[in-house]
Parts: structure tokens; C-alpha cells; sequence
């Protein structure tokens, strides 16, 4: 189902919707505009807000992104690898994972990766995602050949590789030490690292998830010693499930901290949490995924409470759909994403929103919403920016339609 932001919210700015909220979120929000940290507090103000509140919180999101990085919507032209999806660890919230006996489970071939990267590479990728699962029977060296072995054929292609899961397991299969094992990646070609895993950084939140998941403090170090090496990466939360409010701004209090000690993450992504195929949802342990009104309070909290610190607030189009993608820009984010060319993770949890998009596409989407496309590289240098539209711009009308019940109208929010 799409999610859209009623168009007239565009007619209202950010000084006319901060003059409608209540005192309360009009004090936090004039504490975020003035260029000083939000606390745990403040970050829960705004995750309540409604009506005029949610209007304000959005309208300040936005303008606080503006003043930030401007009016351009960054995106990359990547490919993701999803190399295998047999896994032992069993989370509850993912539909991906597959036994080793499953008939559909895979383990793609280094020559068939080497093929796709081949295959991105000619369609412009200048990044790879490398992501997996934890076969049971890994070899501890297999990740550091993996990247040795794409090296060797595509130099300049951008490695974004293994979470810090897959890290500890390698940590784990190889025995040598984190620092060790994260250099001997390094040196075999690791540019960066997607920093999932993430969820919701409560322990108590992710034993219901994951029991057999690498804890808060396990996820923490690899971050730290990942950014202490070089390696930067990125942050992630999934909302959505079983966490409340609460949850949100600790995760993202936690993050700030880290960056603010290291300076090694690129961009945070809120991650939705798909629900139909996951045990997590059919068992009665988490809500139908995320609401609209969610959508754009985590985005905008996200924005406001990183403002200052983590610059790049990412969307997910995967799991919010183009509609609500485009929303949630409105909201304080910044960049599109990635054109990821195939996607398996979310889509075998339930996602129905595509697993590849044309960059002509995404540039014609950010046309939409008045802002200017530029495609930028896996840390944000930027490539090339699109000022000016071209043939190869084109709306993917197949997959967008009107708003649905999930927008919310410009009535219920006092104007």
C-alpha cells in the first residue's frame, strides 16, 4: 500500500506551522532551529505529535535539512549482492532466511558475484552491497576472498560489505581479534559498512527479535573499531515491530554519541519493518509494520535529534514505496537511496515496492518535490549533479498511484 503526504503541506511553512503547534513542541523545535542537542525528553515531545505538532515537527525537519545540505537529493547508482540466504541464527523478523536443506536456498558462486559486479559496473554501479547469511558451515576466510576476488577484476568499485553480524561471525570462524579481522578485511578491499544489525539497539527488544543475534554492546564495538580503523558506515533503525517511542530516541541518542566520538557514519537509514512473511508478525509479537504518521515522525526525530552530527538522513524506498519516499524527503531526508538493481531481503519479507530502480527514474521522482537530483558516491562526494532534466528522466508510473487512506489530509492538521 503507498503512503503519500497531502501537497497542500507544501503551501504551509515552516515559521506558519511553528506558530500553530503547542508551546511544548514549538519550544523543542525552536531549540533544534537554534543549533542545540535535543534530549531524551525533547526527542519523546516530538514523537507524540499530532495535528498541528506532527505539521510543525515535519515542516522544522525540513527546514532544518535545507540548512544542512541544501535542496539537492542525493542517490548512488549501486548493486546489491545477497550472496547467500542460508542462515542459522533465526530471526524472527526476517522472511529471508532459508535452511541449507531448503530446495530454494542459494550460495551464489564468487564467479557468478563477479559476473553481477561486472554486470552493475556496465550500468553505472559504482558501488556494491555485499550481504548474506550465516551458513553454518562458512569458511572464515570467505569473506576476505570474496573481496580479494572483486578487487582483482573492478579496482575502483566500491565495496560496502558485511554487517556487523557477518563481522562477528567471521571474528567468530577465523578466531583472530576484531581489529585483526576488520584490517584483514581492509586490506583485501572493504571500502565501508552497512551498519545493520542494528534493529532497535535495547537488548530486551532484541531478545524478542533475535535471541542468537550479536548483542548491543557486540554491535557497538564493531561500529567503534570499524570507524577507529577507517572504515566508515552506516546507521540504521527498524521501527515498526515490537518498540515503542521510547526506543527510538535512546537508538538514536546512542548513535549521536558514537559519531560524535568517531565521526564514521555516513548517513542514517530508518528501515521499516516489513511484516506479512516474518514469524515475528504471524505469531502475534509485533504490529502491522509502520504507519504513515510513523514514517514521517521517525524521519523528522531523526533529523532533529542527528541534526548537527549525522547530516545524511537516507530513506528506504523498498520499504516505504516511492509515495512514501517521497514523503518522508519532505520530512527531513535527504537521499534516495540506491538503485540496488535486485533486492531479496525486504521482498522475501513481504515488500511489494520493486527491487530496482533506473536512475533516470529517481531523478525524475526528485523532480517531483522541487528539489535537484544529484548522484553522489558511497560517502557522499558528489558526481554529478542533475540541474537540469533529460531524456532519460522518466516517472515510473506503473508502480506509483494515488494516495490512500495511509496519507493524511491537511484538514486533520488545522489548516
Amino acid at each position: 500500500m503507498l503512503k503519500a503526504m497531502d501537497p497542500r503541506w507544501r503551501e504551509v511553512s515552516w515559521e506558519q506551522a511553528l506558530k500553530a503547534a503547542s508551546p511544548a513542541v514549538a519550544d523543542v523545535l525552536e531549540k533544534a532551529l537554534a543549533g542545540r542537542d535535543l534530549d531524551f525528553d525533547d526527542g519523546l515531545a516530538v514523537c507524540g505529535a499530532t495535528g498541528d505538532d506532527l505539521l510543525a515537527v515535519v515542516k522544522t525537519a525540513d527546514e532544518l535539512r535545507r540548512r544542512a545540505v541544501g535542496d539537492r537529493v542525493t542517490y548512488v547508482v549501486n548493486r546489491n549482492l545477497n550472496f547467500t540466504n542460508v542462515c542459522i541464527v533465526g530471526c524472527a523478523f526476517c522472511g529471508f532466511s532459508r535452511g541449507p536443506n531448503s530446495p530454494d536456498a542459494y550460495f551464489h558462486s564468487t564467479e557468478s558475484l563477479l559476473a553481477k559486479c561486472v554486470e552493475g559496473v556496465e550500468r553505472g554501479a559504482t558501488e556494491v552491497c555485499i550481504q548474506g547469511g550465516l551458513p553454518r558451515t562458512l569458511d572464515g576466510g570467505y569473506y576476505a576472498d570474496l573481496l580479494r576476488a572483486i578487487k582483482s577484476r573492478l579496482p575502483d568499485l566500491h565495496l560496502h560489505a558485511f554487517s556487523p553480524m557477518e563481522i562477528t561471525y567471521g571474528v567468530e570462524k577465523t578466531g583472530m581479534n576484531l581489529r585483526e579481522y576488520l584490517l584483514t578485511l581492509k586490506e583485501a578491499g572493504l571500502g565501508s559498512i552497512p551498519g545493520t544489525a542494528a534493529e532497535i539497539l535495547d537488548d530486551d527488544v532484541r531478545r524478542s527479535l533475535s535471541p542468537h543475534k550479536l548483542n548491543v554492546r557486540q554491535w557497538i564495538d564493531v561500529i567503534r573499531s570499524a570507524h577507529e580503523l577507517g572504515i566508515p558506515s552506516t546507521s540504521t533503525m527498524m521501527y515498526g515491530h515490537s518498540e515503542n517511542p521510547e526506543h527510538w530516541v535512546r537508538h538514536l541518542l546512542l548513535l549521536r554519541r558514537i559519531q560524535m566520538d568517531t565521526h564514521g557514519f555516513t548517513e542514517f537509514v530508518p528501515l521499516g519493518f516489513i511484516h506479512s512473511q516474518t514469524r515475528l508478525y504471524r505469531t502475534g509479537r509485533a504490529r502491522a509494520g509502520s504507519s504513515f504518521r510513523e514514517d514521517l515522525i521517525v524521519h523528522a526525530l531523526a533529523r532533529l535529534l542527528l541534526n548537527g552530527h549525522i547530516k545524511n538522513i537516507q530513506v528506504s524506498w523498498v520499504k516505504l514505496g516511492f509515495e512514501g519516499a517521497l514523503a518522508c524527503l519532505e520530512a527531513g531526508a535527504n537521499d534516495f537511496g540506491g538503485t540496488l538493481m535486485e533486492e531479496s531481503i525486504s521482498k522475501s519479507a513481504g515488500a511489494n515496492f520493486g527491487e530496482s530502480v533506473l536512475p533516470g527514474e529517481i531523478r525524475a521522482l526528485i523532480r517531483t518535490i522541487g528539489r535537484t537530483p544529484a548522484e553522489r558516491t558511497t560517502t557522499y562526494k558528489i558526481r554529478q549533479v542533475f540541474e537540469q532534466a533529460d531524456a532519460n528522466d522518466f516517472l515510473p508510473l506503473e508502480r506509483m498511484a494515488a494516495p490512500t487512506e495511509k496519507s493524511i489530509p491537511l484538514e486533520q492538521v488545522g489548516y
